[in-house]
């Protein structure tokens, strides 16, 4: 009888890693709603070679590949994902910090693409940078943050990023492939970058500014996101603001009265209507069925059809949360 393409993939990928690949790894707890199954195989990335290693296994088993990233956008299924996950927070969390001695305002920054965003924004900011205060509040990795333009308090990735260079699992051959910020097609909350694209470290361009400025700026963020927003088992905003600056999703999802909406396990936050909470030993698919309530709500009350930040990982069915970006707005 033959052998499953996971079962190929495991095996080919711990002749080539060895201790780097390990079986069956709970998900969850790497993830930001820290519910959700195992991931049938995984690697904790410790080189560039090792990223080639799994990109060509991939092609050779046809076995999905997921990049786990810091894990705040993410739901991962409760019977796990059957595929190969992989972190590059030990091999690409590096922060490099200009000498603070050199003349002008302007300061180059290299980040790894696994870098949390509150260290950065802590370590620049401690740096006497500015530019990057924003990031403190933004539970998510660099990667993560240039693949959906993430931001809030008035910036984005898009405001300070230089460059990027990439790892493509589709092209391993390539190695590592430079992209200037402007080639990435940077929105609100979303780029152009591929699905079969791994954010390998990028530049980020800041300002050279008073250091206790900008702590006491991190120290208000932070102070004003425990105030109106919850803390616990969340990824954040759940949708993305249909009209940004005038309609946002928790305000449409407040106005239909539904704070607090449960099923099972899972809810939508009393504090933040575009929060929506897991609980301890919960299931991520009652967490799925609350998003998918209060989207179809929505669209029927509002005629809003709301994008979600959140990415389905290891669900069978067809994911109904996932849709072009040009299809969101309003139902005419």
């Amino acid at each position: 009888m033959s052998s499953s393409p996971v079962a190929v993939a495991g095996g080919r990928l711990a002749a080539r890693l060895g201790e780097r690949l390990q079986h069956d790894v709970p998900l969850g707890p790497m993830t930001t709603y820290r519910v959700g199954g195992p991931a049938a195989l995984f690697v904790d990335v410790g080189s560039l070679e090792d990223l080639v290693a799994v990109a060509e296994v991939r092609a050779e088993t046809g076995v999905p590949v997921l990049v786990v990233g810091r894990g705040s956008n993410m739901l991962v299924a409760d019977t796990g994902f059957a595929g190969i996950a992989l972190s590059i927070a030990s091999y690409a969390g590096h922060i490099e910090l200009p000498d603070a001695d050199r003349s002008g305002d302007d300061r180059v920054v290299v980040a790894g693409g696994g870098v949390a965003l509150p260290v950065l924004a802590r370590r620049t900011a401690a740096h006497g940078l500015t530019g990057f205060e924003w990031a403190v509040g933004v539970p998510g990795s660099v990667g993560g943050a240039v693949r959906m333009n993430a931001g809030g308090h008035g910036s984005d990735m898009a405001a300070s990023l230089i460059d990027v260079r990439v790892f493509d699992l589709d092209r391993p051959d390539l190695g590592l492939t430079e992209f200037d910020a402007g080639e990435l097609g940077l929105r609100f909350r979303a780029s152009d970058l591929a699905p079969s694209h791994i954010v390998h470290d990028v530049r980020l361009a800041l300002r050279v500014g008073d250091r206790q400025r900008a702590e006491a700026e991190i120290s208000e963020i932070v102070r004003w996101r425990r105030e109106h927003q919850p803390g616990g088992q969340n990824c954040g905003s759940v949708f993305v603001n249909p009209v940004p600056g005038e309609v946002t999703s928790g305000g449409l999802i407040d106005g239909l009265g539904l704070r607090g909406f449960t099923i099972g396990t899972a809810c939508v936050s009393e504090k933040h209507a575009n929060f929506v909470q897991a609980s301890d030993g919960g299931s991520a698919a009652d967490v799925r069925a609350v998003i998918e309530h209060v989207r179809a709500r929505v669209a029927e009350q509002t005629g809003y059809r709301l994008r979600s930040e959140v990415r389905l990982v290891g669900f069978d069915d067809a994911d109904p949360l996932s849709f072009d970006e040009a299809a969101a707005g309003r139902t005419p």
